[in-house]
């Protein structure tokens, strides 16, 4: 951000410079004396053009005196295909819904601490 704020401060800084210049340059055209005036010469007329032959432009129909397109021919008919059947899905096996019990095994007995 640094960065962009310097560049911002010297691109003002080079248009006040240049403002400046500027500015005096106009005050010292200012107080020049006025110029000269031209002598205006007289101009001769520009010679005529002569006239062009125009080309004639054909007539063009209006657009309901178009003849009428042409109409599509008919189409034949697709001839129909016979429907393939399929043969009937085998039935799915039911799933059980009952969970086995798990027989566990009885941990083993706990030693009872000797007495020393």
């Amino acid at each position: 951000m640094g960065y962009f704020n310097c560049i911002a401060l010297a691109f003002l800084m080079a248009l006040s410079f240049l403002s400046i210049n500027v500015g005096q340059a106009a005050r010292h055209l200012q107080q020049l004396p006025p110029m000269p005036t031209l002598s205006t010469a007289t101009v001769p007329p520009f010679p005529s053009i002569p006239n062009l032959p125009q080309p004639t432009i054909p007539t063009m129909p209006r657009p309901g005196a178009l003849p009428p397109l042409p109409t599509m021919p008919a189409l034949p008919s697709l001839p129909s295909v016979p429907r393939a059947t399929l043969p009937p899905l085998p039935s799915m096996p039911s799933i059980p819904t009952a969970i086995p019990s798990i027989p566990f095994l009885s941990p083993p007995p706990s030693r009872s601490p000797s007495t020393p």
